[in-house]
């Protein structure tokens, strides 16, 4: 099943649950627009290249749309469309004022000059910069995507509109970019895991965590739960994978990846089958890559007690009525890697106010932030009777269907 349609499943699913009338059901489920646009740039070569630019927008019911722009070569509508979608629950679910979006380019930056990348991103922006904005639209990175790729689209942007640092974020600090959000999303994963685990009379700290992608997400969350006393006993990136039954030297293992940019030749661990990686032994496992890696083929074969969806969609419905039946709790994606989208709106509310704050009260409201979305979402779970995936998805369309009505929308 493709993300379009696991994502289509569970948003009806959450419908059904909370007895939503059919017109405002197929309303939520449609997105506001889609855009497709051509991007033809000179190559370094002299050479030219065209690829294709989508942004889906789907809602904004409760605020202005958000959502990353990710840059790889499976980059189409279908995904898109089910990225912007989560995008409108998960800023639900945090409960920041926000809609849904998300937008790529069919392409692969690791082919591309740094110059070929800013040419790409100015041609992009050039495209759909009517069609974003402050109180509109406010793309961040994504995949492929970094805070150069931010300072490139605000530089364009205020061209057409005057200087606009708001117009994105995960942009350069020295742009406007706020302090603590590279490390948000991996940090929220960490504040969302302690939240679980307090459920169950657990802690982070000799606890084994086994965390697949080693990126930004993956690297940050590994660096936290290191601190914490947390054992990582398995890492994986898409140079490799390791293991190391009594923990890994993570702040060696990100030495290493920076020197080398790879995991191979690490001397801190064994080398393992990437393929291995999700059925090792573990008490937590933390996918932090693309989508889809839990799936009905290795699904049964997981011994993680805990799964904390920091990718995107990671786990196929079958896979994940298989691991419920065997009694895996797992964090749902909308809510468990929501911490970048938070510190995002952080972001933007500094850029506003033209103010900006100090770290640790970033990483103090992200806290705050991520504790009181899973006492909500638990809330969700107690009315309704269901797990924490439809707790989340039940909290998040909930409140943006009151939001449509409130508007005035007529059933």
């Amino acid at each position: 099943m493709n993300a379009l349609a696991a994502t289509n499943r569970n948003f009806l699913n959450a419908s059904r649950i909370l007895g939503l009338d059919s017109k405002l059901e197929k309303s939520l489920l449609i997105p506001f627009r889609e855009i497709k646009v051509e991007c033809t740039i000179p190559k370094d070569d002299g050479t030219l290249a065209s690829y294709v630019g989508f942004r889906i927008q789907h809602d904004n019911a409760r605020g202005p749309m958000k959502g990353g722009i990710r840059y790889h070569p499976e980059v189409d509508p279908d995904e898109v469309n089910a990225l912007a979608q989560l995008m409108t629950w998960k800023t639900a679910v945090a409960n920041i004022p926000y809609g849904g979006a998300k937008g790529g380019i069919g392409c692969n930056p690791r082919e591309l000059s740094i110059s070929e990348q800013e040419r790409l991103t100015r041609v992009f922006t050039q495209r759909i910069h009517d069609l974003i904005g402050i109180h509109r639209d406010v793309p961040a990175p994504d995949m492929g995507t970094n805070a150069q790729t931010m300072a490139w689209i605000l530089d364009e942007y205020s061209k057409f509109h005057g200087h606009s640092p708001a117009v994105v974020t995960g942009k350069p600090i020295d742009l406007g970019g706020s302090l603590g959000r590279e490390a948000a999303t991996g940090l929220g994963v960490v504040f969302a895991t302690e939240a679980l685990l307090a459920e169950y009379g657990k802690s982070i700290s000799n606890l084994k965590f086994v965390i697949q992608g080693f990126g930004n997400v993956g690297s940050w969350a590994a660096r936290f739960i290191h601190e914490r006393g947390g054992k990582i006993v398995a890492v994986s990136d898409i140079t490799g994978a390791i293991k190391n039954p009594d923990g890994i030297d993570i702040p060696a293992l990100m030495r290493h990846k920076d020197a080398h940019e790879s995991l191979k030749e690490f001397q801190g661990g064994d080398v393992i089958d990437p393929k291995d990686l999700l059925v090792h032994e573990c008490d937590v496992l933390i996918p932090c890559a693309l989508g889809g890696v839990l799936n009905k083929e290795n699904a049964a074969d997981v011994k993680a007690k805990f799964i904390i969806e920091a990718a995107n969609h990671p786990t196929d419905p079958e896979a994940d009525e298989i691991l419920s039946k065997k009694g895996v709790v797992i964090l749902p994606d909308i809510y468990a890697n929501s911490g970048g989208v938070t510190v995002s709106y952080f972001e933007w509310v500094q850029n506003i106010q033209g103010f900006m704050w100090e770290e640790e009260k970033v990483n103090r409201e992200l806290n705050r932030y991520m504790r009181k979305a899973f006492v909500d979402i638990k809330g969700m779970c107690q009315t309704h009777g269901c797990n924490l995936r439809m707790g989340a998805f039940t909290l998040g369309v909930n409140r943006v269907a009151r939001a449509t009505l409130l508007r005035g929308w007529e059933a």
